[in-house]
């Protein structure tokens, strides 16, 4: 029996996946989910794009693995499909805490996992009456925040992604500034999220759990660094080198444990989990002589961040792909690369029980950084996973 791959279309994530079922020699069915319609009529349902009729597809595969690209579409995916009784990677239950920080956060913290501490106020900033006055709330929503937290605030979107529209307030006047200017929207549906200002150092970690039918959790026993002094956000969105580390045991356990927190009850899962290592004044090196380790990898990394970029990936999907691989073993075999991983390396041995986990995200980008970091393919875990359903 096939596997299904949902997605809005086919980017390199997706063709990656598609190239390891080829590989693997796994019969992998694709599905879209974009300018099709579902229709529902007397007891049946029809899936239909404007030339192909997906029906009979979608009928026989069991498993799908639910690849659309927001964390929206993902819920409403997972919903129609597990109506339609369809087994889902992942599942609605984990995309519906994934969906938010908040509830991500609660689960972990009830749990005894440690976290951020982080202060959630379900009232938006400005706010009209049904007699349509105007309300401001900015003083009050502030004068909670800074009691909890202190003046060096991180505030959030609570469904965003990528770290867009989060921002760092170092006094009350900007975080009242931030405020005004915050309105309800599609990644913050209510309220206010903020969080201390954790210094992190120069990066933070991607970890991967995955969850087989019939199998214990595991973590994937290297670690992605995000690394760069651009910015406070150290999003690889936002062009930050990347590095692969070696995760102590201690922290291994603790993401199997958070993977179970997050996938209660589900039979499989794979799960991105970031976290930040407080490292604050401690540090093993400093900051001068990582900056210039790292601006001497920054033109290996620019011919990586150039391949990324190029649009012959779809066209010939192995030969760009070849491409990425053969530039990407440069970036990592340099000198530079190697006195970086060092440092992370041995930052995070020295604060491995200081760790603090504070997103985890039920659809990550894998195949141009990740994979290539830390040859987590996470395609190939997908596909496991799926075909553990399966049998």
């Amino acid at each position: 029996m096939s596997i299904g791959l949902l997605c809005d279309s086919l980017e390199a994530d997706e063709m990656g996946i598609k190239l390891t079922a080829e590989e693997l020699g796994v019969n992998l069915t694709y599905i879209p989910f974009r300018k099709v319609a579902l229709c529902i009529n007397n007891g049946q349902y029809a899936l239909k794009s404007q030339g192909k009729d997906y029906s009979s597809i979608l009928e026989e595969v069991k498993v799908i693995l639910n690849r659309t690209q927001s964390k929206n579409r993902r819920l409403i995916a997972a919903s129609l499909l597990e109506t339609l009784d369809k087994k889902v990677i992942n599942p609605l239950q984990i995309e519906f805490i994934c969906f938010s920080k908040v509830r991500t956060l609660l689960s972990l913290c009830k749990s005894g996992v440690k976290t951020p501490k982080t202060v959630f106020i379900p009232c938006d900033p400005g706010e009209k009456t049904r007699g349509g006055v105007e309300l401001r709330n900015e003083e009050e929503i502030v004068n909670l925040v800074q009691r909890e937290l202190g003046t060096l605030t991180v505030l959030k979107p609570d469904a965003g992604t990528h770290g867009r529209g989060v921002k760092f307030a170092k006094t009350r006047e900007d975080l009242l500034k931030l405020l005004e200017k915050a309105k309800p929207s599609i990644t913050n549906p209510v309220g206010v999220l903020t969080q201390e200002f954790v210094q992190k150092w120069f990066y933070d970690l991607r970890i991967i759990v995955v969850k087989e039918k019939g199998k214990a959790s595991f973590c994937h026993p290297k670690a992605m660094a995000r690394a760069g002094f651009k910015d406070f956000r150290t999003n690889t969105a936002l062009g930050n080198f990347v590095f692969d580390v070696d995760l102590p045991d201690s922290i291994q356990n603790v993401a199997c444990k958070c993977g179970s927190i997050i996938g209660k009850n589900c039979e499989v899962w794979l799960l991105a989990l970031d976290a930040m290592i407080p490292v604050g004044e401690d540090k093993i090196a400093n900051d001068k002589y990582v900056k210039e380790e790292l601006k001497k990898l920054a033109p290996s990394f620019e011919v990586v961040k150039n391949v990324r970029k190029d649009k012959s990936k779809k066209k010939d999907f192995k030969e760009w792909n070849r491409k990425l691989e053969e530039a990407f073993q440069k970036y990592k075999s340099s000198k530079a690369y190697e006195n970086i991983k060092k440092v992370i390396n041995e930052t995070v041995e020295k604060n491995k029980h200081s760790v603090l986990f504070h997103e985890v995200n039920a659809c990550p980008e894998f195949w141009e950084q990740t994979r290539l970091a830390t040859d987590a393919n996470l395609a190939a875990y997908l596909l496991a996973c799926a075909e553990s359903l399966n049998g």
